[in-house]
């Protein structure tokens, strides 16, 4: 499945994101792809939004992961900073992917792909404008 969306802003881009939550499960697994800038942490925000999360979602850049409770735990990763990915089992966060209980979104996913499970969510975005994102999500 594939789907592609221009959003005319972050608020639209959260509320993309807000939908995709509502459909995820437990042991989901979300991972994001694009650019600096392009809405990455946004899109975390909207699929905090869409499982009830009331704490603001800040980029887990210098901490690698977060996690917030709602419906189900939203758990953070952001793989920036990761160096290899043995670092991510170094402090144990590979049991996040795919988690036992919650979903995970996972910002610069691309940077180790081989992480990513099978069947997990993937989200692109590109910048297509001033505030306009082209966002593609593929199952």
């Amino acid at each position: 499945m594939e789907r592609v969306v221009i959003t005319e802003g972050p608020e639209e881009t959260m509320e993309l994101a807000a939908d995709l939550a509502r459909r995820l499960r437990d042991g989901d697994v979300v991972a994001l792809v694009g650019p600096l800038g392009t809405g990455k942490t946004t899109f975390v925000k909207g699929l905090a939004r869409g499982l009830f999360i009331p704490e603001e979602v800040l980029s887990p850049s210098f901490l690698l992961a977060r996690t917030y409770l709602g419906t189900k735990p939203l758990h953070h990763l952001d793989l920036y900073r990761l160096r290899h990915p043995g670092e991510l089992r170094e402090v144990g966060l590979d049991e996040l992917l795919p988690p036992e209980r919650g979903v995970t979104a996972v910002e610069w996913a691309d940077r180790f792909p081989d992480l990513i499970p099978k069947g997990a969510v993937w989200v692109f975005l590109e910048h297509a404008g001033q505030n306009r994102r082209k966002v593609t999500i593929r199952r």
